[in-house]
């Protein structure tokens, strides 16, 4: 897969990420949870124009990023949907270990072994997915930025 073309994957994957997060606002009031609705909300909305700036950033920036990169950052996007879709079934589920904060705020008392688990695995992968995509995406920007000549 080319750059490009991952590139215009990412974009297209932030674009849904974000309509998903406005939708499933309409149905955050509706969950037994809303405050873990309100998160998922969150999720997807920002997580959606995180995808939109970095797509765009490498489809109109000059960079070194390779396809190896993009793979990962792809992965990572599909990590980070897993992640987000898993906070949407929390807020019926109302499972505690991974969202402490907002699990307490919601009033949650905790889900089954395996809803713990499941929202635990995805934030857990969507994590280091980020964090390597991020990672390499900026050493490619990095590695074009100390290619080209300085000026003084």
């Amino acid at each position: 897969m080319s750059v490009q073309a991952g590139s215009r994957r990412i974009l297209l994957h932030g674009l849904v990420f974000v309509l998903v997060g406005l939708a499933w606002g309409i149905v955050v009031p509706a969950t037994p949870h809303p405050r873990l609705a309100l998160g998922a909300h969150i999720q997807f909305v920002t997580n959606g124009m995180l995808f939109i700036v970095a797509a765009t950033a490498l489809l109109a920036l000059p960079h070194a990023v390779g396809p190896t990169a993009i793979r990962v950052m792809l992965a990572a996007v599909w990590l980070t949907w897993g992640m987000a879709l898993s906070e949407a079934a929390n807020s019926w589920w109302g499972a505690t270990q991974t969202l402490p904060i907002a699990a307490r705020q919601a009033g949650a008392a905790g889900g089954q072994p395996w809803q713990e688990l499941v929202v635990t695995l995805a934030h857990v992968a969507a994590a280091i997915g980020l964090l390597a995509g991020w990672s390499l995406l900026l050493a490619g920007f990095l590695k074009h930025d100390e290619a080209a000549p300085h000026r003084s």
